[in-house]
């Protein structure tokens, strides 16, 4: 018999954990720690946090979360950038925003580090369009790629400067094109 050479754990034995940094998620039974940022990363993630808030946030259509934890279906992840409608952000007994996030973002958004695994990112970018997420977002600095994915269709690829990004029904007001995403990393 062969043993995993990972303990396996329950999801309520990783929410008690202390937080790390980078981050740690939980998917299927086992802790994966999410690779530090590095420059490209934190830029493409800082300016697109902003841009959406600048956009959606005053008129209370979405905000962008970044590094935040989300609790769902069975893992808890930390995608790079969660978006919520407005309407669906968790509030406390106060009004104020909630500390947890027990439910899948309207818009999953993930920047591949030099050193991630694509394959465990798209995972989790499956498991949230699974879970209610109405799109899913894998950019890749190094390739100036985006993959677009949605609910039951196949992903998207988006490499040419010109080219507009579909953002979800609640974001049109955004007018994100490849090249302007990937300028990001000029200025």
């Amino acid at each position: 018999m062969v043993q995993s050479p990972f303990k396996l754990i329950t999801l309520e034995e990783f929410l008690k954990l202390p937080e790390t940094k980078p981050a740690s998620e939980y998917v299927d039974g086992q802790i994966i720690q999410k690779p530090m940022p590095q420059g490209k990363h934190s830029t493409i993630q800082t300016e697109f946090s902003t841009t959406i808030n600048v956009v959606l946030k005053p008129q209370q259509i979405a905000r962008a979360f970044s590094e935040l934890r989300c609790t769902f279906g069975g893992r808890s992840i930390v995608p790079d950038i969660s978006v919520f409608s407005w309407k669906k952000i968790p509030r406390d007994q106060n009004g104020e925003v909630a500390n947890t996030f027990a439910i899948a973002p309207d818009w999953t958004i993930e920047i591949l580090s030099p050193d991630q695994s694509q394959t465990k990112v798209t995972k989790n970018i499956l498991h949230c369009l699974n879970h209610g997420t109405q799109m899913g977002w894998l950019i890749d600095p190094d390739e100036q790629t985006v993959f677009v994915y949605l609910s039951k269709q196949q992903p998207e690829v988006f490499d040419q400067p010109e080219q507009t990004l579909p953002v979800p029904s609640f974001a049109n007001e955004l007018n994100l094109s490849v090249g302007l995403v990937f300028g990001w990393l000029l200025e």
